[in-house]
């Protein structure tokens, strides 16, 4: 099992991933690579984005393409 945490993310560009009409756009995804990816909370900026990887996004109905992004 690969270190999830120990990717670095500096880099990573962050997209709103709502899934409503929300224009608050509060949750955020970013692909980091590798199968890895960051949801985070852009009202909450100073807390650490949380890290899945591809197959644990799509098993919770997260679609990637859905919000521009992909792997």
């Amino acid at each position: 099992m690969r270190d999830l945490y120990g990717m670095d993310i500096a880099t990573a560009v962050f997209a709103k991933a709502c899934g409503g009409p929300c224009t608050e756009g509060c949750v955020t995804l970013a692909y980091v690579g590798e199968g890895v990816w960051a949801i985070g909370d852009s009202k909450r900026p100073e807390k650490e984005p949380l890290r899945f990887t591809t197959d644990e996004i799509a098993a919770a109905g997260i679609d990637p393409e859905r919000f521009g992004l992909s792997a």
